[in-house]
């Protein structure tokens, strides 16, 4: 019986480069190592690429915690979602770190599991170690809001709150769109599944839903708060049936796909008793059979614009401004005329 060679043990691993290693390397003081590092310019061109090259021989990085002492600033941004899950913020956190990683922040991701409570206590634990968050689809109510953010840089997404900085989408024109898409295929009345009861988004949408049908002379109801998950939208199918609208709006994609499974499954032709369409164009809107009708916002770009505004806010600059991104509307086969 042959034994196997056993493997050779791994080499101890060497510790972090630090600037005294350096400094030894480039035949410099610390404190000259310190200066070109952190203040570019500060030493002779040739010292500066001497230190450089000594770094990038030793694989030196920096540590974020120890360039925070002297500025107080980590260079680390957080961006907090209200669930990780819902496929509504993949954009916004691609857009997010595009911009972060341009303008050298580090981003951390956390969410509130669509707690309010959640919420602050992740704020809380945060709040020493980055230098602002993006509050996207926060379910803290505004004096919250206001208190973080006179501690810290606070950028919100899809909401607004007085002094503070906001980015939300025009959505009221794809809303239009969707209504006069709905009443042009003849459905009179219109059931609108809100999203949490605690989500300022949902409530606008509401609203605008309800004005533009208004307009066109046909019927808007109102069902829930409900949850914005899939359980959440096919939970509704029975109020939407009570209601006898035609045509049904989730406050998202994801509540609208539930929806149209549980119509589905329950033998309920979509788009012919029932018309289902959504909000956000989520990656998969497009999977489901019959294929979404929704109302697209431009996540990617908002994103991208609330850490561009959180980044000026940390350099105590003015953030750029900038038009409302609009939403438009994606028609595709769960709408359609009523049946008759």
């Amino acid at each position: 019986m042959s034994l196997e060679a056993a493997e050779p043990l791994p080499r101890k691993r060497r510790g972090r480069a630090t600037i005294y290693d350096i400094a030894q390397r480039a035949g410099v003081n610390p404190s000259t190592v310190s200066r070109a590092l952190t203040r570019p310019g500060r030493v002779s061109e040739e010292t500066e690429a001497r230190i450089m090259q000594a770094a990038k021989e030793l694989g030196y990085r920096a540590n974020p915690a120890a360039r925070a002492l002297p500025t107080g600033r980590t260079r680390t941004l957080a961006l907090l979602v209200a669930d990780i899950t819902n496929p509504v913020v993949f954009d916004i956190i691609r857009g997010a770190e595009r911009s972060a990683a341009a303008g050298g922040y580090t981003l951390v991701i956390a969410e509130s599991q669509e707690s309010g409570t959640e919420e602050s206590s992740v704020l809380d634990r945060l709040l020493p170690a980055v230098d602002g968050f993006v509050l996207a689809m926060s379910r803290l109510d505004d004096e919250a809001i206001r208190e973080v953010a006179s501690t810290s840089p606070v950028v919100l997404v899809n909401r607004r709150v007085d002094c503070v900085e906001s980015l939300v989408p025009a959505f009221e024109a794809g809303i239009a769109e969707l209504v006069a898409h709905l009443a042009d295929l003849g459905h009179r009345r219109i059931a609108y599944l809100d999203g949490p009861a605690q989500s300022w988004t949902s409530a606008r949408r509401w609203e605008a839903i309800r004005d533009a049908a208004a307009e066109r002379g046909i019927e808007a109801v109102e069902i829930g708060p409900g949850e914005p998950t899939l359980d959440g939208g096919a939970a509704q199918l029975g109020a939407v049936l009570e209601s006898e609208a035609t045509a049904a709006v989730a406050y998202n994609d994801v509540m609208a796909i539930g929806l149209l499974r549980a119509a589905t499954a329950a033998g309920i032709a979509v788009p012919g008793r029932l018309s289902v369409a959504g909000f956000d164009d989520i990656f998969g809107a497009d999977f489901t059979t019959p294929q979404l009708t929704t109302v697209k916002a431009p996540l990617t770009e908002l994103g991208e614009q609330a850490v561009r505004a959180l980044q000026a806010i940390v350099a105590d600059e003015e953030p750029e401004r900038h038009e409302p991104l609009p939403s438009t509307l994606i028609v595709r086969g769960s709408t359609g005329a009523p049946a008759r």
